[in-house]
């Protein structure tokens, strides 16, 4: 009779690659203080290496900082430009009269 697959959660996979990841333990020895089949394990590292390489590409929650970090750029850039306008104008008129 064949064994039921179990599922694991993100929160249980992610912080089984960061324990490979961050104490340098080998994948079988993590696989099997886990209790994970070690192949499955070197499935998930190797989907986070490469999404942490990354090729260049920005991750969803990334993309959506970038935009957020951009809008506000640009609205500090208004901002700026019109307390500089506004200080010339201070100045001009205080010299003026």
């Amino acid at each position: 009779m064949a064994e039921a697959r179990r599922k694991f959660d993100q929160e249980f996979r992610q912080g089984a690659v960061r324990i490979v990841r961050e104490t340098g333990k080998p994948i079988a020895q993590v696989a099997r203080e886990l209790g994970v089949n070690p192949g499955t394990l070197a499935n998930w590292v190797a989907r986070d290496r490469r999404a942490r390489d990354g090729e260049g590409r920005l991750g969803e929650d990334e993309r959506a900082e970038l935009a957020r970090l951009r809008r506000e750029n640009a609205e500090l850039a208004m901002e700026r430009d019109v307390l500089k306008r506004s200080v010339a104008l201070w100045v001009k008129d205080a010299m003026g009269r």
